[in-house]
């Protein structure tokens, strides 16, 4: 039988994932590795750059597409979804 407990933890495991990637994408790409990533172009533009502007836009869309499809997954797996 799943608990509770047992939800949350995956609940919990899903937001550190999704914000790892956040961090990782806006924090670590769009500014401290910077420098390294405009050596790389994508699109004509520096992949520093486009991290900082579009990438990390990109991403966070992405992730909240994701972050509700699992979300439903795992109310469906714990019986706590909506009808």
């Amino acid at each position: 039988m799943n608990s509770p407990s047992d939800y949350w933890k995956e609940n919990l495991r899903l937001v550190i994932f999704c914000l790892v990637i956040w961090f990782v994408v806006s924090y670590l790409f769009g500014i401290i590795l910077v420098e390294p990533l405009n050596a790389i172009r994508l699109g004509g533009y520096k992949l520093g750059f486009w991290f900082a502007q579009q990438g990390s836009i990109y991403t966070f869309v992405a992730l909240i597409f994701f972050y509700a499809w699992r979300m439903n997954k795992l109310d469906q797996k714990y019986n706590v979804h909506e009808d």
